[in-house]
């Protein structure tokens, strides 16, 4: 199965050793290839699609700066993909396109392992970029009570308020001077910022507002453990890493790549295999 990933700055993703590891573990082999535009020559991603499809490609995943255009290109679309108005896989089957959102379902899947049935109440999110916005749906999907949103880009987090709100999901806004209230009466803490990451290192909100009522999530996953995680910890809140995330999207895009369901439900399992395989593999990476 030729599968492959288009995108920008790509050459350090971990996503063809998470496909190939998931062919290898389901029987269907998997070669992953990276199609980079800082390294090649990409006129725009409907030639480089066409191109990987006339070659025979069973599917690619797609990240910056495509994801708005890859739900353009499809003849259908997932809930999810519709919802957030992007796609990070584009399935190939009879010369049609399915576009799929697995940032939004990757993160329903890994919010019910991690938390169980733990309804999300109301959630403050940080940062509606591309992630933000997908975790934002799948909030809403989840049945959170309410989303609310804060970004230093205002009209971000206002456009994506009033899109979800829109769809049916409760959400607002604040500024950045309401975090502390607003994060004393929620029930969830998310941070879909870069704050945390190994090059931009913090904590996304002060971690004294930090509760053991609270359940988090961190979208960062380079740190496994990230300022935010430990101060979760400490606190004695239900913890949900960003290893998830990266390990439950790539999870279900590898599924709709398949074309059985015997496959997928063989996908399905490796699961949690692959989540305790990351999650030690980045720890090590971290202490190194």
């Amino acid at each position: 199965m030729r599968l492959g990933l288009i995108g920008k700055a790509i050459m350090n993703s971990s996503s063809p050793d998470l496909h190939r590891r998931l062919g290898e573990l389901t029987g269907i082999p998997a070669t992953y290839d990276l199609f980079d535009a800082n390294e090649m020559p990409i006129e725009s991603l409907e030639s480089q699609v066409s191109k990987v499809m006339a070659e025979g490609y069973r599917g690619v995943n797609v990240t910056y700066p495509y994801k708005e255009a890859a739900v353009h290109l499809a003849d259908r679309a997932s809930e999810g993909a519709r919802l957030v108005g992007s796609a990070n896989t584009l399935v190939f089957s009879d010369g049609q396109i399915q576009a799929e959102n697995t940032d939004f379902s990757g993160f329903i899947s890994g919010y019910r392992a991690t938390l169980g049935e733990r309804p999300p109440g109301r959630v403050l999110l940080i940062g509606t970029g591309g992630v933000g916005k997908a975790v934002a749906f799948g909030l809403g999907k989840l049945g959170a009570e309410e989303v609310i949103l804060m970004d230093l880009d205002e009209s971000k987090s206002a456009n994506l308020a009033n899109e979800l709100n829109q769809a049916g999901f409760p959400a607002s806004t604040i500024a950045p001077g309401s975090l502390a209230d607003t994060a004393r009466r929620c029930d969830g803490l998310v941070n879909c910022t870069p704050i945390g990451h190994e090059k931009s290192p913090g904590c996304p909100l002060p971690k004294d507002l930090i509760e053991a009522k609270h359940w988090i999530f961190d979208a960062v996953y380079v740190p496994a453990v990230t300022e935010f995680i430990m101060a979760a910890r400490k606190a004695g809140a239900q913890v949900m890493s960003g290893v998830s995330l990266f390990v439950f999207q790539g999870v279900d895009a590898f599924k709709f790549f398949c074309e059985d369901g015997e496959t997928r439900k063989l996908a399905d399992e490796q699961a949690e295999t692959l989540f305790a395989h990351y999650k030690q593999k980045l720890l090590k990476e971290q202490c190194q």
